[in-house]
């Protein structure tokens, strides 16, 4: 018999739900205060010292009431987020979120299922999603697909399958220290640092990556890239893979896919497309032609926190392979036993993935497509790229700008000229002009070096911004480029 005990038991739900449900309808309305007043409130502003102080607070070991907690969030978090909601912020390359996707994440929460897989509603909404993802993408419907935490994470799954592909041994049993020759990968000088670090994580080290040097466009040079092939054959190494890339951070270029998908053919080689920045070109009604051929890809990665607008995080890594894919990953211990019937009854997700446990993250993505279907998504896509033209020619009708690379869809690089052409001297008149503007809470714009020379960047990735925004930001810039000149 079970021994009697005087202590109570306990759970996490609330002792008054009417309580509760009132401070939620509270948190409901904050949030659409929040959205809908956007405009009157900086993008970016420093935290204070005593918020900062605040945030290393012991951790708490006794109770606090719901509503404090609020308090203390709505005072020393709310107020100093990074601003990518807010429509002048144009750092890096963020989305802007929408409601109904932060919705999702709520109602996802509440749902509280693992999308490791298993036989529920979520995981056919999950699998749902990432077949509509295949079909937008131009993949069959025999590819296979899974739902990542972001872009890094996709271009790590695609490089891992290179990997297995071309090793030419079982990789998975034997490791990369079996290999009979090292792994070659290309990607373009402009590509992004997750390839990188996906080879170092796969064990490949970062040589295994060679960068291959780019055109006045900024594309992958292919006559580099066959001559590097050649020569790496030659010097007894086996080229693996080449990253593709629609959309660079840096300047937006988009690498030849057709061609590059050729060559791949060709030479026997994986072809990997990094669209985390520009597959969702795709759905746009006037500029899809830029990404034809990604679809040609063994593997492609996506962000859909980018041009889709969802709230952080979630990324899509699509492979042509269903079956390379599945062998690739698939793990199972004797605790996660597939059954006929019951709650393990069909496909794992995370069979497919690096993740056993995995985030609802599809729920938003479908509530956001019910909501406003594709075609609104293709055409605010449109949009953003109409406003990084707009940009493009203020700066080239102000003789204080310089542009510093072509626009080739929403990425605008550029700079004040300033007095003189000392390259130091321009750097720092620059940064500190983004530097002010963000701590003005004016706007976000961020900063990169192309080709050698330094440049303020605005990425246009978002679905709240008007011209009028653009029509400031060049006001401002030349306000305060022409301060920092007069007082030095």
């Amino acid at each position: 018999m079970s021994q009697k005990t005087n202590q109570p038991e306990e759970t996490l739900d609330p002792a008054d739900w009417d309580e509760v449900r009132a401070l939620a309808h509270q948190m409901i309305d904050h949030s659409v205060d929040q959205l809908s007043q956007l405009r009157d409130r900086p993008v970016w502003q420093p935290m204070p010292d005593e918020v900062r102080k605040a945030f290393k607070s012991p951790v708490p070991t006794k109770a606090t009431p719901l509503a404090e907690v609020y308090q203390e969030m709505q005072k020393n978090l709310t107020p100093y987020p990074m601003g990518n909601t807010h429509p002048r912020f144009w750092g890096w390359y963020m989305g802007a979120s929408n409601f109904t996707g932060a919705l999702g994440d709520f109602l996802a929460a509440i749902n509280g299922s693992n999308l490791g897989g298993g036989n529920t509603s979520a995981t056919e909404l999950d699998r749902q999603v990432v077949s509509w993802l295949k079909d937008l993408m131009g993949f069959s419907e025999s590819a296979s697909g899974t739902l990542t935490s972001g872009g890094s994470m996709a271009n790590a799954i695609g490089l891992n399958l290179a990997r297995n592909k071309m090793a030419g041994v079982d990789v998975r049993r034997e490791g990369v220290t079996s290999l009979p020759q090292p792994l070659r990968y290309y990607a373009s000088d402009q590509s992004h640092s997750s390839s990188q670090k996906a080879l170092e994580l796969l064990g490949l080290g970062s040589n295994s990556l060679r960068l291959v040097p780019t055109d006045a466009q900024l594309r992958m040079d292919l006559t580099e890239l066959k001559s590097m092939i050649a020569e790496d054959r030659a010097n007894g190494l086996r080229p693996a893979c080449v990253i593709a890339t629609a959309g660079t951070t840096n300047a937006g270029a988009i690498d030849d896919s057709n061609a590059i998908a050729a060559i791949c053919q060709r030479e026997g080689l994986w072809f990997h497309v990094d669209g985390c920045i520009g597959a969702l070109l795709k759905l746009s009604p006037q500029h899809s032609r830029l990404v034809a051929g990604i679809e040609k890809a063994d593997s492609l990665a996506l962000d859909l926190h980018k041009w889709l607008h969802a709230p952080f995080e979630v990324g899509c890594a699509l492979v042509r392979d269903a079956k390379q894919h599945f062998a690739a990953l698939n793990l199972h211990g004797p605790y996660l036993e597939a059954k006929p019937r019951g709650v393990s009854a069909g496909e794992f997700l995370f069979d497919y993935s690096y993740e056993l446990t995995r985030g609802f993250k599809a729920l938003k993505i479908w509530m956001s497509l019910k909501e406003q279907g594709t075609e609104k998504f293709g055409r605010l896509i449109d949009q953003n790229i109409a406003q990084a033209h707009y940009l493009t020619k203020l700066i080239e009708d102000e003789p204080k700008l310089e542009l510093m690379a072509p626009t080739v869809i929403n990425i605008v690089s550029f700079r004040f000229r300033g007095a003189g052409g000392d390259a130091a001297k321009l750097k720092s008149l620059n940064s500190e002009i983004m530097l002010r503007l963000q701590e003005e809470g004016t706007a976000v714009i961020t900063d990169t070096t192309l080709q050698g020379r330094y440049c303020l960047r605005a990425a246009i990735a978002n679905h709240r911004t008007k011209r009028e925004d653009l029509d400031l930001l060049v006001a401002e810039v030349i306000r305060l480029g022409e301060e920092l000149q007069a007082a030095n």
